[in-house]
């Protein structure tokens, strides 16, 4: 019953918002009473809460097997790092939209939960531009930290245009990222 409203609630989030989605409409939406909501979350804002935690807890586990790997090279350490971001927009659309934008109906003791999680994702992936810089892969003139908030922004901001179904794959998109990422947008000679 628990993943039931946490579904159903991912569903009306996305529909309608956090702000305008009560929890009136979450359990009339299940077909169970208030009674029933309140046995598994204290309040909606835990709700949104648990949704932000499954989300980003799911994607640290992923990069977290892909930063261990050592038979990859930084180079394909980003790109599958990349590529989990875009390839959970096929799989988990709608919490990745809530992820990104209910983020700001947090309230503070939950914020900072959903915080430290989303800090300790950069941080692996800052790790990994670090990691080809030492080892020569990357530019050594590189700002590790500002080129990991870059890799972030543009593959995270895909959440709100990509379509998967679309005229590109996430693959391809992926390899377009990369290529921009690696080399640049310059015309070559």
């Amino acid at each position: 019953m628990k993943q039931k409203i946490i579904d159903t609630s991912i569903h009306l989030f996305d529909k309608k918002g956090f702000t305008e989605t009560s929890i009136q409409d979450i359990v009339d939406d299940v077909g169970v009473t208030k009674g029933t909501f309140y046995y598994y979350f204290s309040s909606k804002q835990e709700l949104l809460r648990d949704i932000h935690l499954s989300y980003i807890e799911f994607l640290l586990t992923q990069q977290e097997e892909i930063i261990n790997d050592t038979s990859k090279d930084s180079r394909i350490k980003l790109r599958d790092t990349m590529y989990l971001l875009i390839h959970n927009i096929q799989q988990r659309r709608k919490s990745a939209r809530i992820f990104f934008r209910e983020m700001r109906n947090l309230g503070t003791e939950y914020l900072e939960q959903n915080m430290q999680k989303r800090d300790l994702f950069r941080k692996n992936l800052q790790t990994v531009v670090e990691e080809g810089i030492r080892k020569g892969d990357f530019d050594e003139n590189l700002n590790p930290d500002m080129i990991t908030r870059g890799i972030l922004g543009v593959t995270n901001w895909s959440y709100y245009w990509f379509n998967p179904e679309g005229e590109l794959s996430e693959t391809e998109l992926t390899e377009i990222y990369l290529e921009m990422i690696l080399n640049g947008i310059n015309k070559r000679d």
